[in-house]
């Protein structure tokens, strides 16, 4: 018995999880669009997850040979903070085939079955460390299954005796698994792998999240090295070639060499809806046309499309013009593709659509007008009512046909990074196909994974061997003889309605986008993001927590260009420019009209004016007015509008009190204060000058006295004023 701990020391919980018709899902999370796995384990799936596990498998990928012998492989995962003690394992086979798909679904899930079980064998197993993992094997002989008919049979594998530190009792822990005998090949069976990848934030990749997508360990690189050298069919979305595409020059080297392996690869291929959109959902909702991206030149710097001086057409940093007939580049000078080569998927097969499976023969007339002549539908085996074969048609309408068991199991194990449970899930894989191709051996089969662009390498190049007939892929498919078949699905119509609203909401947006220089700034995010919305993979809560995301990033859009509150502005002259303050939130300049209106003729003001705000921030906009009355309360109505005349804001009023009389009583007493000072400053002067003259005379008169050496008497009265002149000039 080896021991064996998981790296990071856990390993991935299987769980069933359904993700729409054509399984899985992308971008928002878990069944959302562009990102998630059908096959993931939320927190509290793992809360109630089982905390000791025992996983069986037997046979190659589940399969024998008649009356050959295998090996059950078993392993022991010890999820508890303690130890796991020694206990026994047997290994068991209901010799009671499984009849239907539904029936290996059904056993696998619920271990129940009819029939009794037989031992093929028993080991002892040892001591399993906390969080660790433990695996042993039994051979099975060939004569314990000797008997058994080309069919699928239950196992079941149970562990007794094994308990944990402070358990008193130690319950049975029990797997299931299938064991495929088989005596023919497979038909020939193509393998669709989605290639997907979602922002974390915004409408496209972003140069940060390539860096790590395209990076050895990366999701998209993973993408890539687990389909070379496979015959499988790549359904690519073009938002991930865009994403790189747009950056030109300045697009990370390991995305640039991605995109390169990408079209290297000879795998047949076709190219998804941007952002993986639903054409049945767009179909429901009564669209004349698929939905594209408005523009990508928002997302282009053009200093990124500059031929430098002397290179060749060749050296230029931008994809291959020779869809649109681009000119080439002058030197020195930016040649920035167009939206069709931006998006381009090299080597494409046109006119496939890949959408939710709820479809109506309407919906299938709608994709005719979509694609056109030729073009062709994927739908999921159940709604077609189980129709076997790879290739079929619903009135005029040619259809690819996904076998839904099988391609439900070889997602969940193409997205099952631990090595046992794998194994487990390939069986299931094997069986389903098995059964599938049980009524016509010779008809090719279609299987398609889930939208999951988490996937190891690993895991997805051992689901695709598992199946995959080299050499045949989509033109092969698609030269494979039609069955005709009716439509079963209910279609989901509420889809179609919320599609309606986002687009109605988009009229709005377009209309407030009058107040960019360039609108596209605002529409061709928005439109990604509805597309990204109405994703294949979204299951109906995933769907509407999207719609609702789009609804509310509109809002706040609509929201982010407004007139803050303003508190009672005081008037004290005739004639004033009124500043009014004007909030931007958008990170672009933006263009508006403010319109004014008073409550009373007593305040003429100037009806529009015009403004730019700076992005982020609160500008300041002059309205000129003139009071035509001294005093009084007027209410101003503000109101922001686009230079085309449309509504950007709700009416707010300001409260404005005129008191322009104290203009005049200002002036009055202004003028009154400099009168006065001019008064006192004359007064000041002349006494001045009376003092200093009067002072002159005096000394004057002494100096004429001593002068003549005489005795003379002053008279009194002289005396007098003498004194008081001394005593004024001492003052």
């Amino acid at each position: 018995m080896t021991a064996t701990t998981p790296e990071n020391g856990h390993r991935t919980r299987l769980q069933r999880v359904a993700c729409g018709s054509v399984i899985s899902a992308i971008a928002l999370g878990l069944c959302a669009t562009g990102t998630g796995s059908a096959v993931a384990a939320t927190d509290s799936d793992a809360d109630d997850a089982p905390a000791i596990e025992l996983i069986l498998s037997a046979g190659v990928r589940g399969a024998i040979a008649p009356g050959s012998g295998t090996t059950a492989s078993l392993t022991v995962q010890n999820d508890e903070s303690s130890s796991l003690s020694a206990g026994r394992v047997t290994v068991e086979i209901n010799r009671t085939a499984l009849s239907s798909p539904t029936a290996v679904t059904s056993w696998l899930d619920d271990a129940e079955v009819t029939g009794d079980f037989d031992e093929l064998g028993t080991d002892a197993t040892g001591t399993v460390d906390a969080e660790s993992a433990a695996t042993t094997s039994i051979a099975v002989p060939p004569e314990a299954l000797a008997d058994l008919a080309p069919g699928v049979y239950p196992l079941r594998a149970t562990l007794t005796g094994a308990q944990t530190q402070g358990q008193n009792d130690s319950d049975a822990v029990t797997s299931t698994s299938v064991l495929v005998v088989t005596a023919t090949p497979n038909p020939p069976i193509a393998v669709i792998v989605p290639i997907t990848a979602t922002p974390a934030r915004g409408a496209l990749l972003t140069s940060e999240e390539l860096t790590v997508l395209t990076a050895p360990d990366g999701a998209l690189t993973a993408a890539i090295d687990g389909v070379r050298g496979t015959g499988a069919i790549l359904a690519i979305d073009p938002a991930i070639t865009a994403a790189v595409n747009v950056l030109g020059s300045s697009a990370p080297q390991s995305a640039r060499d991605w995109l390169r392996q990408l079209d290297e690869l000879p795998n047949d291929r076709f190219a998804l809806q941007f952002g993986d959109a639903d054409a049945t959902t767009q179909a429901q909702a009564g669209l004349p046309a698929l939905l594209q991206p408005t523009s990508l030149l928002p997302f282009v710097n053009p200093g990124d499309f500059v031929t430098p001086v002397g290179a060749t057409p060749s050296d230029a940093p931008t994809p291959s013009p020779s869809s649109s007939g681009t000119p080439s580049p002058s030197p020195g000078s930016p040649s920035i593709p167009s939206d069709d080569d931006l998006r381009a998927v090299d080597g494409a097969t046109a006119g496939v659509l890949w959408p939710r499976s709820d479809v109506t023969a309407t919906d299938l007339d709608a994709f005719a007008g979509y694609v056109g002549d030729g073009g062709v539908t994927i739908l999921s085996s159940a709604s077609l009512g189980g129709a076997a074969g790879a290739r079929a048609t619903a009135g005029t309408s040619d259809i690819l046909v996904s076998d839904t068991a099988a391609s439900d199991a070889l997602s969940e194990a193409a997205s099952e990074n631990d090595a046992a449970s794998r194994q487990r899930l390939l069986s299931e894989a094997t069986a389903q196909v098995y059964l599938s191709a049980l009524p016509n051996p010779a008809t090719p089969l279609l299987v398609g994974l889930d939208r999951d662009d988490t996937r190891s390498a690993d895991a997805l190049r051992e689901a695709i061997a598992a199946v995959d007939s080299p050499g045949f892929g989509l033109t092969e498919v698609l030269a494979t003889p039609s069955v005709p078949v009716s439509l079963v699905a209910e279609p989901d119509a509420s889809r179609g309605a919320a599609l309606q609203r986002m687009l109605a909401d988009e009229v709005v947006l377009d209309d407030f986008a009058s107040i960019l220089d360039d609108r596209q700034l605002l529409l061709s995010p928005k439109r990604i993001q509805i597309l990204r919305a109405t994703a294949v993979g979204l299951t109906a809560k995933k769907f509407d927590e999207a719609t609702a995301a789009v609804h509310i990033a509109t809002t706040a859009t609509l929201d982010a260009v407004d007139i803050p509150p303003s508190s009672t502005i005081q008037l004290l002259t005739a004639n004033a420019d009124l500043p009014f303050s004007v909030r931007n939130d958008l990170p672009w300049p933006v263009n508006v009209m403010l319109s004014v209106r008073p409550s009373d003729p007593r305040l003429d003001v100037q009806k529009v004016t015009a403004a730019t705000i700076q992005p982020n921030s609160n500008g300041r906009v002059k309205v000129p007015v003139s009071a035509r009355v001294g005093s009084g309360e007027v209410t101003l109505t503000l109101e922001l509008s686009s230079p085309t005349g449309v509504q950007i804001s709700q009416p707010e009023r300001v409260r404005v009190s005129v008191r322009a009389e104290w203009e005049t009583i200002g002036l009055a007493l202004f003028g009154g204060l400099i009168v006065l000072l001019l008064s006192v400053g004359v007064i000041r002067t002349v006494r001045r000058r009376r003092r200093e003259s009067d002072a002159e005379a005096g000394v004057e008169a002494d100096a004429a006295a001593g002068s003549h050496g005489t005795d003379e008497t002053v008279d009194a009265n002289d005396a007098s004023e003498t004194v008081d002149t001394v005593e004024e000039r001492d003052e």
